[in-house]
C-alpha cells in the first residue's frame, strides 16, 4: 500500500492539513477523525478504500498538523468544525463529495450533511450520529465548570523521552494496541530538546459550556437527505447508548445501520471488514 500524500490547505481561518490516499481523479471521500485523534487514524482504512476513491483525511484545528486556534480564543466547539470541513472542501475545489467520519468526526459529518445536503453525495458514519447532547441534568454544572476554566492551565507539558513511551501512554488510555495507536501518536508528537510532547492543543480538553438538546439534534438529523450508513460497535460504547442511537437513526430517512463486534475504533481494529462494508455502500449507492 502506498504512503499518503501530505496536504496543506489554506482556509479563511488558518492552515489545515490532511493526508491523501488514491488517485487524484477518483471520487473524493472526505474523512473526519475523532476527538484527540488525527488524520492518521485512517492509516489502515484509507488505503483499502483508495483502490476506487481518493480519500482525504483532514486534521481538525488543534489536532494533528493543523494550526491551533489563535491565542486568546478560549475553547473549541464542534459547531465550528462544520466550517472547517466546508472551508477545506471549498479550498480543494470540491463541489460534491462523499463524507466519512469516526466518533467526533461522525457527529460533524452528520451536521455537514444536514447543513448542505446538495453537496454531500454519501454519508458513512462510524460510531457516531450527531453530536453529544444535553438532557438537562448536567447543564448548570457544565456551565460552572467551564467558567472555572477561564484561567488558563500553565502546567508543564508531559515530556516523553521516546516515541515508544508516548505510544505506551496512549495504549494505557485504553482502546488501542501499540501498533494501532502508533500512527496517531506519531502524527500528534512535537519534538523538544529533551524528547517529545503532545502536539494537540490543550484547549481541546476544556469543558463545553453548553451542549445542544437531544430534540435539537434529532431535528438536525432529519435534514440529512444523502444515502447514509451507520456502523456501531458491539458492545455499545457507553456514551453512544443503543436506545439513543436507535432514536437518532429513526430521524434519518433510509439510513442503514450495522453492528460490528469490536471497540470504538472499529476502522482501526477491523480495517478490512469496515472497508468492505464502506466500499459496498459507496458503490451501490452511487
Amino acid at each position: 500500500m502506498s504512503d499518503p500524500v501530505e496536504l496543506r490547505i489554506s482556509t479563511p481561518l488558518g492552515e489545515r492539513t490532511a493526508l491523501q490516499w488514491g488517485a487524484v481523479g477518483a471520487p473524493v471521500v472526505l474523512a473526519l477523525h475523532g476527538w484527540l485523534d488525527n488524520a492518521a487514524s485512517f492509516a489502515r482504512l484509507a488505503p483499502r478504500l483508495a483502490t476506487a476513491h481518493r480519500v482525504i483525511a483532514i486534521d481538525f484545528p488543534g489536532h494533528g498538523h493543523s494550526a491551533h486556534l489563535p491565542a486568546g480564543v478560549r475553547r473549541y466547539h464542534f459547531v465550528d468544525q462544520v466550517d472547517t470541513v466546508l472551508d477545506c472542501a471549498d479550498a480543494l475545489g470540491l463541489g460534491r463529495f462523499d463524507l466519512a467520519g469516526h466518533s467526533l468526526g461522525a457527529g460533524v459529518a452528520s451536521l455537514v450533511a444536514a447543513a448542505v445536503p446538495q453537496r454531500v453525495r454519501r454519508l458513512a458514519l462510524i460510531e457516531g450520529l450527531g453530536p453529544l447532547a444535553d438532557d438537562g441534568t448536567q447543564t448548570l454544572a457544565r456551565w460552572r465548570d467551564a467558567a472555572a476554566q477561564r484561567v488558563r492551565d500553565h502546567r508543564t507539558p508531559r515530556v516523553f523521552t521516546t516515541i515508544d513511551a508516548a505510544v505506551a501512554a496512549r495504549v494505557a488510555a485504553g482502546g488501542l494496541t501499540a501498533d494501532e495507536a502508533r500512527p496517531i501518536v506519531v502524527r500528534n508528537l512535537r519534538e523538544v530538546g529533551t524528547g517529545f510532547v503532545w502536539g494537540s492543543d490543550p484547549r481541546l480538553r476544556l469543558t463545553t459550556p453548553l451542549r445542544v438538546e437531544e430534540a435539537q439534534v434529532r431535528r438536525l438529523l432529519a435534514g440529512i437527505t444523502a444515502p447514509a450508513l451507520l456502523l456501531l460497535a458491539d458492545p455499545a460504547t457507553p456514551y453512544l447508548p443503543s436506545a439513543q442511537m436507535e432514536l437518532r437513526a429513526a430521524c434519518v430517512a433510509g439510513i442503514r445501520v450495522e453492528h460490528l463486534a469490536g471497540p470504538h475504533h472499529l476502522h482501526i481494529r477491523h480495517p478490512d471488514t469496515v472497508a468492505r462494508v464502506l466500499q459496498e455502500f459507496l458503490q451501490r449507492a452511487r
